[in-house]
């Protein structure tokens, strides 16, 4: 039983990473149609970034998870206006090249500075365990889940309670009848990206003090992630977060009891749900 609700905890803590990620990854997907495959690059220059600032200006974790997804944000914002607008009409596939491009490039120069050694760092808060009644768990897995729960409500919350939420969740699944009604949706694709884009660095730093920083840290979770935003629906907020969830969950409990699948579950269920409805769980149909 202890080591059930163990390995659920840590399905949970997972899950809490795939939806950060994913949300970005749904949201940038619904108002620009881009296949953003360097989001798992951004996840990694965000641990390095906390990396960075730890160890050159001496800046400790709740600095790095302020300053960093604000950094990397604006950066996606100028390559949003640079470089992915200019394909944006395009067929899908220019995205997808482009930002694949963009990832690699990444990658190469954190490993041509860092070697593919990971970096260590020590520097998150709530060292030691937490004592939860029928087993105990490390305290900044806790903390880590709490935080991934709270951002995922406060993107929703933003979503469905605010104006410039529903203008976005509108423009994300009827993009031309949002545009039909006058409203200018090329205004908020900016901004869009680079929130999504400030997602995925919010969770590279997060991850940071319990993960290996190194530069194929987002290459090894991003494919994952790209499975998860599929079964959930493509553009689909609510998908993403129920699908990361769930996929944390069916991994963590196939290391219990069935090893050999625990990795290629997630492509599984990916296949039955697609076979079932080609759209994803929440997807509409038109993007299927």
């Amino acid at each position: 039983m202890t080591g059930f609700l163990q390995q659920a905890f840590n399905g949970l803590v997972s899950g809490g990473f795939y939806a950060l990620l994913a949300l970005g990854l749904a949201v940038i997907f619904g108002m620009l149609r881009v296949i953003n495959f360097a989001h798992g690059a951004v996840y990694t220059l965000g641990a390095f970034g906390a990396v960075l600032l730890a160890d050159r200006a001496g800046l400790g974790f709740w600095w790095a998870l302020l300053l960093v997804p604000v950094v990397l944000g604006l950066a996606g914002i100028v390559v949003e206006r640079l470089l992915v607008r200019r394909i944006a009409e395009l067929d899908p596939l220019y995205g997808f090249l482009l930002t694949f491009g963009i990832a690699l490039v990444c990658q190469d120069l954190l490993r041509t500075e860092y070697g593919s050694q990971s970096q260590p760092y020590e520097h998150g808060p709530f060292p030691g365990s937490l004592d939860l009644g029928l087993f105990t768990f490390p305290a900044y897995q806790v903390f880590a889940l709490a935080v991934s729960t709270v951002t995922c409500c406060a993107v929703w919350l933003l979503l469905a309670r605010t104006p410039v939420g529903t203008i976005v969740r509108a423009a994300t699944e009827r993009p031309e009848l949002t545009r039909s009604l006058g409203i200018d949706t090329g205004r908020w694709v900016t901004p869009v990206f680079g929130f999504g884009v400030g997602l995925a660095a919010f969770a590279g730093v997060l991850a940071a003090p319990m993960r290996a920083v190194n530069s194929q840290m987002g290459a090894d979770l991003i494919i994952t992630v790209f499975a998860v935003v599929v079964i959930g629906g493509l553009g689909s907020v609510p998908g993403a977060v129920v699908a990361s969830f769930t996929i944390g969950m069916l991994q963590a409990l196939g290391n219990l009891y069935v090893p050999v699948l625990s990795q290629t579950s997630v492509f599984l269920l990916m296949a039955v749900v697609l076979l079932v409805r080609p759209a994803g769980l929440f997807g509409k149909e038109g993007q299927a």
